[in-house]
């Protein structure tokens, strides 16, 4: 399927859509026990479009992160998501420790999936490293996976307007590839609904694609929304339910050699996800546990939400609930 093919799709009817991307699953939508920790929001890059970003905030201690980490596990989580932002006063050794001691006293069946493909480039520039050295010093730390964010739109047009002092799409796709030659699989995302058109949503999943069909290190694809609370585009109105649906069903059409697709309730809120496992999506995220970076730009959407919760909103979906891992392994179907 090539850009033109897939613009075309977002013009299609709704429904008809709906119905397509559907059939491309099984009938089971899953989520995992899985636990956000941001661990600064001190970040040089400034984009425009990020309301979590301060120049004097915080930073958690390698004491703090690994506390909060293993507080998790004790609870159940099996997948732990570290993301925050550029720091110029954290290195490569802060996050050594941090994975290392998670590891140490939560053993391998905790899935470490941490730092964005910009946050990579970031540090392993500050640190004067190549990509490659900083990620194999990370994984031999005990890191296991990657997360998607970071990714924004891959179109410079729209980069250099909304997050101009980040890598580029280049450096993006880049690192990433990087990362699955060594072993390290990732998710990957796309942010819409602010001035990216349908084209450039097009070649974004076009790039994505492509990559996956030469690495095959992706695990899933998550369709962001932008909220523009407390950003720069605060003028600009959020994508409309019709549109987020259109989104993640030409998703699910195009990217067919992903294992998932999200409906981020985070993001969504708890009925448009609902409604999404209809339009393509089999897979809700998970439990969460203390996510600021969405809510710091106004998502109204809980700080986490039970495994029990997670259920009902899959059955009220007509779709079979089960329980994975970070690989998208079925751990339990809840009939």
């Amino acid at each position: 399927m090539n850009v033109r093919e897939i613009e075309a799709l977002f013009e299609e009817n709704l429904h008809e859509l709906g119905k397509r991307a559907d059939s491309l699953n099984r009938g089971i939508a899953t989520f995992s026990i899985n636990k956000h920790i941001n661990y600064t929001n001190v970040c040089v890059s400034k984009c425009p479009i990020c309301a979590y970003y301060r120049t004097e905030g915080y930073v958690m201690s390698v004491d703090e992160v690994v506390d909060s980490a293993l507080s998790a596990v004790s609870l159940g989580a099996k997948e732990l998501h570290i993301v925050g932002s550029h720091n110029p006063e954290i290195g490569v050794e802060y996050f050594e420790e941090i994975f290392r001691r998670i590891k140490e006293q939560a053993g391998d069946g905790v899935v470490i999936k941490a730092l964005t493909a910009t946050e990579v480039s970031y540090y392993a520039r500050k640190e004067g490293v190549s990509v490659r050295e900083f990620l194999s010093r990370l994984r031999d730390a005990g890191l296991d996976m990657m997360p998607g964010g970071g990714a924004e739109i891959l179109v410079e047009r729209v980069r250099k307007r909304i997050s101009p002092h980040k890598a580029d799409s280049r450096e993006w796709l880049r690192v990433m590839e990087i990362a699955h030659s060594l072993g390290i699989r990732s998710n990957a995302t796309m942010l819409f609904g602010h001035m990216e058109s349908y084209r450039d949503r097009a070649v974004h999943l076009y790039r994505i694609w492509r990559l996956q069909e030469k690495t095959g290190g992706f695990l899933s694809f998550i369709p962001l929304v932008f909220h523009p609370e407390n950003t720069s585009f605060s003028h600009l109105s959020k994508a409309s339910p019709q549109d987020v649906l259109k989104t993640i069903a030409v998703s699910r059409i195009v990217l067919s050699n992903f294992r998932g697709i999200k409906a981020y309730w985070v993001m969504l809120g708890e009925k448009l996800a609902q409604v999404a496992l209809n339009y393509g999506a089999n897979d809700v995220d998970g439990t969460v546990m203390g996510e600021r970076i969405a809510h710091s730009a106004g998502a109204k959407t809980p700080l986490e939400m039970a495994k029990e919760r997670l259920v009902e909103l899959i059955r009220g979906a007509g779709k079979t609930p089960a329980e994975r891992d970070a690989y998208f392994n079925v751990l339990e179907v809840y009939e």
